[in-house]
This record gives C-alpha cells, sequence and structure tokens, in this order.
C-alpha cells in the first residue's frame, strides 16, 4: 500500500437515481484509492446501481442510520485517509479532492466541506445557528459548516474519537470531539450541491428531526459534565 492510501465512504439511502452521478467523477480520480457505498438498507436498487460502476459495496439488510453505516464502513477501508461523502452530491463529488489535498500535505486533521450559499429557500436557520452554538459552548472554536457531512480525516482521528451511532446530531458529535482532543479541523470552500429541503410539511419535519437530534447531542453531553 502506498503512504497515502485514501478511501472515501459513502452511506446511500434509497439513492438509485443519483448514485450513479456521484461515483462517475471519484473512479478516475488520481487522489482516491478506494470507493466503498454503504447501501444502508435501501428500498430501491441503489446497491445494485453502485456495483455496476465497479466500486465495493456493502449492504446492511435495514436501515442502521449514517452514523452506524459510516461505522461500518470505516471498518472495511484500508485508508490511512478516509473520506465521508453523501451519495446526493451528483457530479460534485469531484469537489472532495478539494478536502483530501491538506490532508495529504499534513496542513490539518481533519477537513469539512463548506458549501456556497443555498440556491433555495429553506428554513430559518435555528439547526445550524444550534450547531455552532453547541460546539462553541463545549470547545470554544468557531465551525461555520458544523452540519457538512462532506469531510477527510486522517484514520487516526477516527480511531480516537467516540463515534456516534444514529441520528442528525452525528457530525456535531464528532466535531466537539475531534476539537477538544486537539485535532485541527480546516473547513474547505467547495462547488459542492445536494438535495435541499423546501419550506414545506417534509422539509420542516426533517428540520424538526435535525434540530432535536442535535439538541439530544449537546444535552446529553452537558449531563456527562455534572
Amino acid at each position: 500500500m502506498k503512504d497515502k492510501f485514501v478511501s472515501i465512504l459513502i452511506p446511500a439511502f434509497n439513492e438509485e437515481k443519483r448514485i450513479g452521478n456521484t461515483l462517475k467523477p471519484l473512479i478516475d480520480s488520481d487522489l482516491i484509492d478506494e470507493i466503498i457505498v454503504i447501501d444502508d438498507g435501501s428500498l430501491d436498487h441503489t446497491a445494485k446501481k453502485a456495483r455496476d460502476y465497479g466500486v465495493i459495496v456493502s449492504r446492511l439488510e435495514k436501515n442502521m442510520g449514517k452514523g452506524w453505516a459510516l461505522q461500518h464502513g470505516i471498518k472495511q477501508a484500508k485508508g490511512n485517509i478516509i473520506g465521508f461523502l453523501d451519495g446526493d452530491v451528483e457530479e460534485s463529488s469531484i469537489e472532495i479532492e478539494k478536502l483530501i489535498q491538506p490532508i495529504i500535505d499534513e496542513q490539518c486533521d481533519v477537513t469539512i466541506a463548506k458549501f456556497p450559499p443555498s440556491t433555495k429557500k429553506g428554513g430559518f436557520g435555528f439547526v445550524k445557528k444550534l450547531a455552532q452554538k453547541g460546539i462553541y459552548f463545549y470547545t470554544k472554536k468557531q465551525i461555520s459548516s458544523s452540519l457538512s457531512g462532506q469531510r477527510v480525516f486522517k484514520r487516526e482521528v477516527l480511531e480516537n474519537i467516540g463515534f456516534p451511532i444514529g441520528g442528525y446530531g452525528v457530525e456535531v458529535d464528532m466535531t466537539i470531539d475531534i476539537l477538544k482532543k486537539g485535532y485541527k479541523i480546516s473547513e474547505v470552500p467547495v462547488n459542492m450541491k445536494h438535495a435541499e429541503t423546501g419550506r414545506d410539511l417534509e422539509g420542516f419535519k426533517h428540520r424538526g428531526k435535525q434540530f432535536l437530534d442535535i439538541f439530544y447531542v449537546l444535552l446529553k453531553r452537558l449531563v456527562r459534565r455534572k
């Protein structure tokens, strides 16, 4: 194995329409050595579509949640550099190279994708503010892209933090652990896109679940401190 071996983990649930477009640019990347799609109990043909691109596919028989799927992928990954990528970013997936290079160059321990401003009216910023303020409360560090799931890590970081299992609080919980252990995080501007939720009932339900999951993560940490 070469000195810097990069594994990209893509947890996916019912992404048959987008997973192919997400994988296409990654396959030819000179920076990426291994791609693992973790099909998190999809009810569609996500796993079959991914296999058509010749990547490693690991299927969970039932939907276990993003955190569980990522843990499953980490155990399989060979890389000493490991990236997380959502299955719905489509062709903009190649932007993850901007997150990989600083890790290869030893500029930091973790990179987080900083997305451009949303093109669609979504929520009112409550979830984002809760995440940012929660991270600052526990670490006194400002992380503006605290909800971004597009991240790249030195493997040692993932092995030295308490990895959360499920819910939408995964990224916030991880970020707090990473900062408290003294690792350096860099936020990297990218031209990525993903499926955005709007100001409809489903969008508000999604953001409500996000808010509650993050609030639970932050509250649980507060209880443990007392």
